[in-house]
């Protein structure tokens, strides 16, 4: 689940405080003409979300520009209930965005939203039933217990696909089964995130499928809604919506958002899908040969796989713990989730906590000039997962595993990144030995791209040329399938990937001795 770049929106900030003109974006304006077309794209992060707007040729003639119009932040809230996502908040941050972006280009063809995957909201009617639940609260430990009592994991990895996050959706509802809230009883529809703002936007409900397949409750083999399975964990059917896949118009904007976001009557504007987990999107721009190429989507979390024509289900692919989710015209993303730059993005917050200032750049600088031996630890131990004191972690792990405890911020930064770039190495090798695929190169997308330290570490310990770029991979992904929806770009995603390696062509790191 790549949610974001922390890395991207730290640099920003370090490149503004230096030049405010960095963080403007685009060099030049667009501007609507017969020949290409215009697209906004709602990617929502785990810490910010933005609004960009996208200019694709019509003529398939190789241009590709984005440009940032609005930026917000994501913060979820603590309440008495638990953690939770401001969905309310980001519906308003959302908004404010495509008004800024529509006055800027009328002409805008469409509206595409993407987000993180698994957690959605419940609604009874048009009301919506609380505030989402943040999958880092603590309540799915019940779920998950609950879920396997009825299916067994190896069942489950039989009919999903899925590798086992104690998050997934499934696992949710389950623990809001076994609640006191009540909600899964009276709610009529449960959208996931994305789609919870095509139905603001729109009025219609709908489950677009690559972020349905996070939920579990899709089945791998025919990527519909799995009956049997819901039925015998007891959730009410009724509530999971009519599936759509990328490229389909959900609907067209309600009349009173048209009015709200300055939209003409004479121009409606319409919502389409497109990969909305954002890693479905951010793999159609990843500029790859997929049968000889892997892709680590790195963001908070750092996804790491192939692309595939085909399910893995074997054993072995449950025991390593790979995915099979939905990607863009089908295709599977098989992958594997590591923790990512939260393991970075959180200890930075626990230092600044402590009232450490820290600068970005500055530490990741100091970190590559490390030359004390420094621990490679486990980036995938549970205990990384929820919110607070990382470095106490990291050191707790240390100690147990008898590994040199970092001594200062620099050390802790090199071992993060020494820990992610070993990590990264092992499920690119796992994921091509599972999947029969021969990788001879790996793409890093998303904030990590940005973080030379990591890809060269990334290249050293595989053994393989590391490319990075772009790092705006999911906003791109989510403008083109739009684009291509509105006849602004060719039709496979071969092409679609030629037009990016085009425009944003990557940085490329070829292994050193290590």
């Amino acid at each position: 689940m790549s949610e974001g770049s922390w890395v991207e929106e730290r640099r920003a900030q370090h490149d503004a405080s230096r030049n405010p003109d960095a963080a403007q974006g685009f060099e030049t304006p667009l501007r609507g003409s017969s020949t290409h077309g215009v697209v906004a794209a709602v990617d929502l992060g785990a810490t910010s979300g933005r609004v960009i707007l996208g200019r694709v040729d019509a003529r398939g003639a190789g241009a590709l520009e984005i440009r940032q119009v609005a930026r917000f932040a994501n913060d979820p809230v603590r309440l008495a209930s638990g953690l939770h996502w401001d969905l309310t908040g980001l519906y308003r941050s959302i908004t404010t965005g495509l008004a800024q972006a529509l006055r800027e280009e009328p002409g805008t063809a469409s509206i595409g939203v993407d987000s993180w995957a698994v957690d959605y909201a419940l609604l009874r009617g048009d009301r919506m039933l609380g505030e989402p639940f943040h999958y880092r609260d603590e309540r799915t430990a019940a779920g998950v217990e609950a879920v396997h009592a009825v299916a067994p994991f190896e069942e489950l990895y039989r009919r999903n696909g899925l590798q086992f996050l104690p998050f997934n959706t499934l696992y949710q509802l389950a623990a809001e089964q076994d609640g006191q809230s009540g909600c899964l009883d009276i709610a009529d529809s449960l959208l996931l995130v994305p789609d919870l703002i095509g139905f603001q936007l729109t009025g219609e409900r709908v489950a677009e499928r690559t972020n349905a397949s996070t939920t579990g409750l899709l089945r791998v083999d025919t990527r519909e809604w799995d009956d049997e399975l819901i039925e015998r964990l007891g959730f009410p059917a009724a509530v999971f919506p009519r599936i759509v896949d990328p490229g389909e118009v959900v609907g067209a904007l309600r009349p009173e958002v048209a009015a709200e976001l300055g939209v003409a009557a004479r121009h409606p504007l319409d919502v389409v899908a497109v990969g909305s987990h954002d890693t479905a999107s951010a793999v159609v721009a990843v500029p790859m040969h997929p049968e000889s190429a892997a892709y680590i989507s790195c963001g908070t979390w750092g996804l790491v796989g192939v692309e595939l024509e085909h399910p893995v289900t074997t054993d072995a692919a449950r025991a390593a713990n790979f995915t099979n989710e939905g990607g863009v015209d089908g295709r599977v993303r098989f992958l594997h989730n590591v923790m990512g730059l939260w393991l970075l993005s959180e200890s930075v917050r626990q230092w600044e906590r402590d009232g450490e200032a820290v600068d970005l750049p500055e530490l990741l600088a100091a970190a590559a000039s490390v030359t004390a031996p420094v621990a490679v630890f486990d980036a995938n131990d549970p205990r990384f997962l929820a919110p607070g004191d990382l470095p106490a972690r990291i050191t707790e792990w240390c100690r147990e595993h008898d590994a040199p405890v970092p001594a200062s911020q620099a050390e802790f930064a090199r071992s993060i990144v020494e820990s992610l770039a070993q990590t990264f190495a092992d499920a690119v090798t796992d994921a091509a030995a599972l999947s029969g695929t021969h990788v001879e190169t790996i793409h890093m997308v998303g904030g990590g791209a940005l973080n030379e330290l990591l890809c060269r570490r990334t290249a050293d310990r595989s053994g393989l040329p590391v490319f990075a770029g772009p790092v705006e991979a999911t906003a791109i992904g989510n403008v083109l399938v739009q684009a291509r929806a509105q006849g602004f770009a060719g039709r496979d995603l071969e092409t679609l990937r030629a037009l990016v390696a085009a425009a944003f062509p990557p940085r490329h790191f070829e292994p050193q001795a290590r």
